[in-house]
């Protein structure tokens, strides 16, 4: 057999992992709390979910049951751009630390979604998360994108509630023309968190039937700074 080597050149890289338990019931205490009080704060005005049925709220990151969140957050947001230059090779000019700008939260129903769309952030190289506390049964039961039972073939509704990632432009013969696939589908389960680079657009159906879809999303900062003047946790550090 003729030696080859092939050439892997991904178009984005995208983290998954779950949150303790603990940590999910903190943040749906805390929103369940949130959900009651008059002075919440509502982003509908600054993001594009089509939320009719339910709210987007933001959220104060330095309460006691979002810290470990917000910790958590910050530290798997240093891991992704640490793996990044890792396995790209490149390298940034300047030392940076990644930090927590926004969280927020989205309570979806039956009908609610959002469009296609990027995440803004106060630097250049921004990073997004986004993770599930509450999952409906109906979307739950439906079967995962690339196994032999998913279709969207004959109104399976097997999309229903997921969120969808767009890096590039799919057609019905990619695969006669040994075209990669240009973006993933990822359900939602409770617990489960997503990192990646906050131009990632993506876009999450609308669902059927009864129950909350509850999502924890942030933005994070990569902000250049000196030995003298970093202020964060060493962790949050990247080179």
């Amino acid at each position: 057999m003729t030696e080859v080597k092939v050439h892997n050149m991904p178009s984005v890289y995208v983290m998954e992992t779950q949150m303790p338990i603990s940590m999910v019931e903190d943040l749906n205490d805390y929103l369940d709390e949130y959900l009651e009080d008059e002075n919440k704060k509502s982003l509908s005005h600054t993001l594009v979910g089509q939320i009719s049925q339910g709210e987007q709220l933001l959220m104060d990151s330095d309460d006691s049951r979002v810290k470990e969140y917000k910790n958590f957050v910050q530290t798997l947001g240093a891991d992704y751009v640490n793996f990044f230059l890792k396995t790209t090779g490149l390298k940034f000019k300047n030392r940076k630390a990644v930090v927590i700008d926004e969280t927020w939260s989205v309570h979806s129903y039956a009908g609610d979604y959002n469009p296609l769309h990027d995440h803004g952030t106060k630097t250049i190289t921004g990073i997004s998360t986004t993770g599930w506390t509450k999952v409906p049964q109906e979307i739950l039961d439906k079967p995962v994108s690339g196994t032999p039972e998913y279709s969207l073939y004959n109104a399976s509704g097997n999309c229903d509630g997921c969120v969808s990632f767009q890096y590039g432009k799919d057609g019905l013969i990619d695969a006669d023309r040994l075209r990669p696939p240009q973006n993933f589908m990822i359900k939602p389960e409770v617990g489960k968190l997503l990192v990646f680079p906050s131009w990632l657009q993506h876009m999450v159906y609308p669902f059927k039937g009864e129950g909350e879809r509850r999502t924890v999303a942030s933005n994070l900062n990569c902000w250049d700074v000196s030995a003298e003047s970093l202020t964060t946790e060493k962790e949050n550090d990247v080179d």
